[in-house]
């Protein structure tokens, strides 16, 4: 049965309960919101999380997995805010703090920013890709105690070249566990590894984050090389979802149970408290027999950002929308994947596709290097579209496309670029990209 609607004052108030710290007032929650989704990428256990944790105070992590094995499964995410003393000397001067940490003074806010902490485990690829639609830039992790490139170093800075994401600064972490030679071997790694490709002019940040060592010289690099992107509110508003979830506790009477939450980042347009939205391809229905894909649609109760409550979210960092939706279809991320937008603005739904497909000469990610074969009538594909994935068999094959039809359906526009992975041995690999037709 659908839920009774609850008013963007309710929902307000219910997120200022589910809030650790409390909403503040609406003006300075406004100007909290983050402007820029910056990406952690790279190989597994090279520090992308701790990182996250000194920057923005959060531990990322909080599945029971990720804690019991110690790795990033789903994507993370922490709000930050970078701020600049006036009084202390370059770079000793950025901080994530009002108060300077080393002199005390006022320091002056530069900007709100987001962080989506991506897995690194090879396993975990198409939630990297999924992750890497709403990332404006990226920090690239190496970790100084090991080789460089590792495969899904290789594996990752491949993804952010074909989704587009040209801003990116190199992290050396964990420069606290080796010698000053083996710290600068490492450096000539990275930068032979980096030759001739898109991080070939990319400045490389030595760290520990552990220690919190250069921890302001990185936020610095950042505020240099990562300029605001400018975006259009004015558009037809569109949110990549890339998690879903139900903040009910288990036993909560029944009248206090709230709808299901949204997490993402809005791409264009905006979107307010109490907007009708619509959400596709939806979820799946048996009907005349057979399974079919359907949109919801639902009502915005209230948005956040970070522990904020806010009225309008704007594009830019990552936002949770409180929704009127049923908790049961939101729970374990199954809306993950959707676009949200408001009734009748959201592309089509499609069952099949068709793909101009650009393949990479070598399979990234596997520890040897394999040449791309042609993609073949039959085979299954892995497709990474805006924060959604699925998988499709190859119908047909032409001279510049091949048709695929769809394990679960996709909402995208004609143009829009799509990663491909194959099976390569028990893994799914990075073989390429094709443009939807």
């Amino acid at each position: 049965m659908p839920r009774k609607a609850k008013t963007a004052d309710e929902g307000t108030k219910v997120l200022r309960k589910v809030s650790k710290k409390g909403a503040k007032g609406k003006e300075d929650a406004q100007s909290l919101q983050p402007v820029i989704n910056i990406g952690l990428v790279g190989h597994v256990d090279h520090g992308k999380t701790t990182l996250v944790s000194k920057l923005a105070g959060k531990w990322t992590g909080t599945h029971s997995e990720e804690i019991k094995r110690g790795i990033t499964i789903r994507l993370g995410y922490a709000n930050a805010v970078f701020y600049k003393c006036p009084d202390c000397s370059d770079p000793e001067c950025y901080c994530v703090t009002p108060k300077c940490p080393k002199c005390g003074a006022d320091a002056v806010k530069l900007r709100a920013v987001s962080f989506v902490d991506a897995p690194g485990h090879e396993i975990l690829m198409a939630t990297m890709l999924s992750g890497s639609a709403i990332m404006d830039c990226a920090l690239l992790m190496v970790a100084a105690n090991e080789k460089c490139p590792q495969p899904q170093t290789k594996e990752h800075l491949m993804a952010l070249d074909i989704c587009g994401i040209r801003g990116i600064i190199i992290v050396q972490n964990k420069i606290d566990l080796v010698s000053e030679e083996d710290a600068l071997k490492n450096y000539n790694e990275i930068r032979e590894f980096v030759k001739g490709t898109i991080a070939e002019n990319a400045p490389i940040v030595p760290v520990s984050a552990q220690a919190e060592a250069n921890i302001d010289l990185l936020i610095k690099t950042i505020e240099e090389h990562f300029p605001t992107p400018k975006r259009n509110p004015d558009l037809d508003p569109v949110m990549f979802v890339t998690r879903t979830f139900d903040v009910n506790r288990p036993g909560t009477d029944i009248g206090k149970i709230v709808g299901g939450v949204l997490g993402g980042a809005i791409v264009q347009g905006k979107l307010r408290s109490g907007d009708r939205i619509e959400i596709k391809p939806g979820r799946k229905v048996e009907r005349g027999g057979r399974a079919v894909w359907e949109p919801i649609k639902s009502v915005i109760a209230s948005i956040r950002t970070g522990n904020d409550v806010i009225e309008e979210a704007m594009p830019g960092g990552s936002v949770a929308i409180l929704t009127e939706l049923d908790p049961s279809l939101v729970k374990a991320d199954a809306l993950t994947g959707n676009l949200v937008g408001r009734d009748g603005t959201l592309p089509e739904t499609l069952n099949e596709i068709d793909l101009e497909p650009h393949l990479l000469e070598r399979v990234v990610g596997t520890e040897k290097e394999l040449d791309v074969e042609p993609i073949r009538k039959g085979e299954a594909l892995m497709l990474n579209i805006n924060a959604g994935v699925t998988t499709g068999v190859v119908a047909s094959l032409a001279k510049d496309y091949v048709h695929v039809v769809l394990k679960r359906p996709i909402c995208a526009r004609k143009g829009e670029k799509i990663t491909i992975s194959r099976l390569v041995g028990h893994r799914f690999r990075l073989i390429g990209f094709g443009i939807l037709g």
